[in-house]
């Protein structure tokens, strides 16, 4: 609900929404004058009275107002969401674009939408604080992790439906999985299931010529993870006639792609039995079941093993979970990501690749390269930068909110220090 409350900001502080970021936090706040609800959205001022636009307020959270618009005078009723929802779409469909058909000279001319299964809606980055919605072929899945969006989900979600079926694109069914422990900091318990009438929850999608079958009910975060697409197409070029490792590997997405580019052997790990079940699946959907296997282990004591039995692969691939949730957390995250990729380098043939990632925000691109130098130095390998990566632009990075950047990824070749 919106109301008339103006919140006013200590002299000195919002620093991050001055500078195009969509957050105000509790100890930025000088003044409240008016009445509301938690949820609310309100007017914010400057300490000098100058209007800084509106956001929705939660006092249970330390991230106490979530901006929507610069604009005070902005109503934020359904014609404000439409465009908001616009907006987003539009962006993807301009930005989510694979080349096709190049032409006799080898220069592709032509590019193809790839939009089949692709985030729409990424939270703040997309002017929308809390909220996230990813597409899944004719699925659409939503997570919901402020209390203030609660109020707006629901209206976004037909508006969305409405702007894609523009575009012949029909939703059968939506799903939610607002079940992620964020909702507790704003007060909000977690909730899960069908937004409509009930459907099958396992889809299948096409990501980069690679089959998956998603369980959109059951599956981590929103049943799959959208940002590697492009990291994974990159490791398309790289894995042809290799023998490749794939650490991590959730669902087998880069053991796929490193098989359906033509990898001669390729083995992926992962320490849930869950997870390897769909991989293999998956690999059996996509005709690799011969080239391309899984086996349910723990990464950090497995790595060790290998080693000492003297394996060696072309293709290293690291993609583990996010070591820190939490700035505190963050000095003993740079020691795990040092070990693993000690561990990792190891394996590599002299001159071999290394495909190394983080996707904690926590752990910036500075703090992550010099983890990285600091592992090769300690097992004596000289590291040659292929490429850097960030997560696909289906996922934004919104400058000024740190949040919005969080997947960092290197390839290397690995050349011995000789």
């Amino acid at each position: 609900m919106e109301n008339h409350t103006i919140v006013t900001l200590k002299k000195g502080e919002g620093r991050t929404i001055k500078a195009g970021g969509m957050w105000i936090f509790d100890n930025e706040i000088d003044t409240i004058v008016g009445s509301f609800a938690n949820g609310d959205v309100v007017i914010v001022h400057d300490f000098d009275g100058y209007p800084m636009g509106k956001g929705f307020i939660n006092q249970n959270s330390k991230i106490r107002i979530r901006m929507l618009t610069r604009h005070v005078e902005q109503p934020i009723d359904e014609t404000f969401l439409e465009m908001r929802v616009r907006n987003a779409w539009e962006y993807r469909k301009t930005v989510m674009k694979q080349a096709y058909l190049p032409s006799a000279d080898g220069v592709c001319h032509a590019y193809a939408d790839d939009l089949g299964a692709c985030r729409v809606i990424f939270g703040e980055a997309d002017f929308l604080p809390g909220l996230v919605v990813d597409k899944y072929a004719d699925v659409l899945v939503v997570q919901c992790l402020a209390l203030g969006m609660e109020q707006f989900k629901l209206t976004i979600v037909s508006l969305l439906k409405k702007v894609l079926a523009e575009d012949g694109i029909i939703i059968r069914g939506v799903y939610e999985r607002s079940d992620a422990n964020e909702r507790k900091k704003e007060g909000v318990s977690k909730t899960k299931g069908f937004i409509g009438e009930p459907f099958d929850t396992m889809v299948e999608i096409v990501e980069n010529g690679v089959k998956y079958l998603v369980d959109v009910e059951n599956g981590q975060k929103t049943g799959f993870f959208l940002d590697q697409k492009y990291n994974r197409l990159a490791m398309q070029r790289i894995c042809k006639g290799k023998r490749v490792l794939d650490c991590f590997t959730h669902m087998g997405t880069f053991a796929l792609n490193a098989g359906i580019s033509g990898a001669s052997e390729v083995t992926g790990l992962d320490i849930s039995e869950y997870a390897v079940g769909q991989a293999t699946e998956n690999a059996r959907r996509n005709g690799l079941s011969d080239t391309v296997t899984f086996r349910c282990a723990n990464v950090l004591d497995e790595l060790p093993k290998l080693a000492a039995a003297g394996e060696k692969y072309d293709v290293v691939i690291l993609d583990p979970p996010a070591f820190t949730k939490s700035r505190e957390a963050t000095k003993n995250a740079i020691k795990g990501y040092r070990e693993i990729n000690m561990k990792g380098l190891r394996l590599v043939k002299d001159g071999g690749y290394l495909a190394t990632c983080s996707c904690s925000h926590f752990m910036t691109q500075e703090l992550f390269t010099k983890t990285i130098r600091e592992a090769a130095k300690s097992v004596h390998k000289r590291l040659r930068q292929v490429e850097f990566r960030t997560q696909a632009p289906d996922h934004p990075i919104l400058w000024a909110a740190d949040e919005s950047y969080y997947l960092k990824f290197f390839i290397f070749q690995v050349v011995d220090e000789k």
